[in-house]
């Protein structure tokens, strides 16, 4: 008896372990890079009063390689002086991951891409523009974390909305029978 009850608890553990989700940043990288320091550039002077705008934005797709998925987080920094609204200085930086996925269900993988593999690169991606924008003449910018969930809610409602006035202008010009 005492046999089988330890064989259910080797296959109940079994079946656990297979069903573990396995996540592996395989490599990281920068796509695209680029700083423009309007200060210098246009000989900005006087008092200068940052306000900066950071949008992100998220890319994932399947690779090749069985389970591999590339994502792409994509910022784009501006900061401008409050007072003249003058471009003090632009930055862009996309920043890829390629990452091995298992044990994902399908149902899950799209949330999966764009909210947990953002949340690991995040770090590395903070430090690029906190570097960048230090070596590039400006205080050093800390970006506040993210919230990778609000992130993907936003964009699925955009989405729903943007399906949405498209099938309201397609149904609009479409002829009456």
């Amino acid at each position: 008896m005492a046999d089988a009850e330890n064989g259910a608890k080797e296959n109940g553990a079994a079946s656990a372990a297979q069903a573990q989700i396995k996540m592996q940043i395989v490599g990281q990288y920068i796509r695209d890079l680029s700083f423009e320091n309007n200060v210098v550039q246009q000989g900005i002077s006087g008092e200068v009063n940052p306000d900066i705008q950071v949008q992100v934005s998220i890319d994932a797709k399947k690779r090749q390689v069985e389970n591999q998925y590339e994502v792409v987080s994509k910022f784009i920094i501006t900061s401008k002086n409050k007072g003249s609204d003058q471009t003090l200085f632009l930055m862009e930086l996309d920043y890829g991951g390629i990452f091995m996925i298992e044990n994902v269900p399908d149902e899950q993988m799209h949330p999966f891409l764009f909210i947990e593999c953002p949340r690991m690169l995040f770090p590395y991606a903070r430090r690029i523009v906190s570097d960048v924008t230090r070596d590039g003449g400006f205080p050093q910018l800390n970006l506040e974390n993210i919230d990778f969930v609000a992130l993907y809610r936003q964009t699925l409602l955009q989405r729903q909305a943007a399906q949405k006035a498209a099938a309201e202008a397609a149904e609009k010009d479409e002829p009456a029978s």
